[in-house]
C-alpha cells in the first residue's frame, strides 16, 4: 500500500484543529460569563493553577497565547516561519509601549513589571536599561533593529520639542505593520492570498483609529498624523489621507466601509463601537482563513488570530468579574459585540 508522508505542517494543522474545538467561544464563553469569582474562572480555564487575582490570571492567559505562537514556530520554516515569528513579536511591541510610557512618566520598573507580557528569551528586553536611558533617542537606540525602531526615531525627530506617548506608540505600530507587509509579500501566492485580508484588515483599522482618535479626539492635525501611516500600504495609505481630510468621524468611518469593517453603526459614531466592528470583521476573516486553508499556513495564521481574540475576550471577562459587572454587560463587550444588531451596510 502506498503511504503519504506527513509533514510538520500537516501535523501542526491537525493539532490546531483539535485545539480549535476546545476554545472558549459561543456557548462555552456564555457559560463563563455566569461565573462571579476569579478563582472560579481560573479553575474553569486552567484547573491546575489557583488564581486569586485577575492580574495573575490575565498574565497566564497572555503567556499561554505567546506559547501557542512558539509551538507553531517549531513546526514551520521559510517564509511561514518568518511571518509567524513577526506576529509573535507583537507582544514585544506591547511591552515596549509599556516601557515607553514608564520612561516618559519616570515610573519605576517595579510598578511596570506586572503589566509586561512574559516573553521567551529571544524576545526579552532589558527593561531596566531602557528605563535608565538618558534621552528618548537613547531609549530608541536600545530597541531591536528594524522598522519599529526606525519609525520611532523618525517620530522623535518630528516631535522633539513635545514628546508624546500617542505619537511614539503609533510609530511603533506603524513600523510593526510595515515589517508585517514585507514578510507577507514573501509568501507563496496561494497562501498570501488567504492571509493578506487579515494583514490588511489590521493596517486599515490602525489607520482608521489613528485618524478618529488622533484628529477627532485629540485635536491633532492631519499634517502631524499622516507621517504615521504604514509605509508601503498603497491604497490603504491613500484612504488614511482621505480620512484625515474628513470633516467628521462619520465621513471618515464611511471611507473604512469594506476595508476596516463590514457595516456601520446606525447611530452614534463612537470610536469604541467602530473598533468593535473592526474586530468583528477581523474575527470573520480569521475564521475564513482557518476554514479555507484547512491544512495550510493560512490555517495556522487564522488559528493564532482566533486565539488572540479568544484571549482578549477572556481578559475582558476577567475584568468584568473583578469589577462586579453583570453577565449581560460583560457579554455585550465581547468580540463580536452582542449589542451591535442595529447596523446598516
Amino acid at each position: 500500500m502506498e503511504t503519504v508522508a506527513t509533514t510538520d505542517l500537516d501535523y501542526l494543522t491537525a493539532r490546531l484543529h483539535g485545539r480549535r474545538s476546545r476554545m472558549a467561544e459561543a456557548e462555552r464563553l456564555d457559560a463563563l460569563c455566569q461565573l462571579r469569582a476569579i478563582p472560579d474562572l481560573g479553575r474553569a480555564l486552567r484547573p491546575e493553577f489557583n488564581f486569586q487575582t485577575a492580574a495573575n490570571l490575565q498574565r497566564q492567559l497572555l503567556q499561554d497565547l505567546v506559547q501557542e505562537y512558539s509551538f507553531c514556530l517549531r513546526h514551520l520554516d521559510g517564509a511561514g516561519h518568518e511571518l509567524v515569528s513577526w506576529l509573535r513579536s507583537r507582544f514585544q511591541i506591547e511591552n515596549l509601549k509599556v516601557l515607553l510610557r514608564g520612561f516618559l512618566n519616570h515610573t519605576p520598573f517595579d510598578a511596570l513589571e506586572e503589566h509586561l507580557v512574559p516573553l521567551p528569551r529571544e524576545l526579552a528586553l532589558d527593561a531596566q536599561a531602557l528605563l535608565d536611558a538618558e534621552t528618548m533617542e537613547a531609549f530608541a537606540k536600545r530597541l531591536p533593529a528594524g522598522w519599529p525602531r526606525k519609525q520611532l526615531l523618525a517620530a522623535m525627530a518630528a516631535h522633539r520639542d513635545e514628546p508624546s506617548a500617542f505619537f511614539f506608540e503609533a510609530a511603533l505600530d506603524s513600523g510593526y505593520f510595515r515589517e508585517l507587509i514585507e514578510r507577507l509579500e514573501r509568501l507563496p501566492t496561494a497562501e498570501r492570498e488567504l492571509i493578506a485580508p487579515l494583514v490588511w484588515q489590521q493596517v486599515e483599522m490602525f489607520h482608521l483609529m489613528l485618524a478618529v482618535r488622533g484628529k477627532f479626539n485629540h485635536g491633532l492635525t492631519a499634517e502631524s498624523l499622516f507621517p504615521l501611516r504604514v509605509s508601503g500600504s498603497g491604497a490603504a495609505a491613500e484612504r488614511f489621507k482621505a480620512m484625515l481630510a474628513a470633516p467628521d468621524i462619520a465621513t471618515a468611518a464611511k471611507l473604512g466601509l469594506g476595508h476596516s469593517f463590514d457595516e456601520l453603526p446606525a447611530d452614534a459614531m463612537d470610536p469604541a463601537i467602530l473598533e468593535a466592528l473592526g474586530w468583528r470583521r477581523f474575527l470573520r476573516l480569521a475564521n475564513g482563513a482557518f476554514r479555507r486553508s484547512h491544512m495550510g499556513l493560512a490555517a495556522v495564521i487564522g488559528y493564532l488570530e482566533i486565539r488572540r481574540v479568544e484571549t482578549a475576550n477572556l481578559i475582558t471577562l476577567s475584568e468584568g468579574i473583578r469589577t462586579g459587572v453583570t453577565a449581560e454587560k460583560i457579554r455585550a463587550r465581547l468580540i463580536p459585540w452582542a449589542n451591535l444588531e442595529t447596523v446598516y451596510v
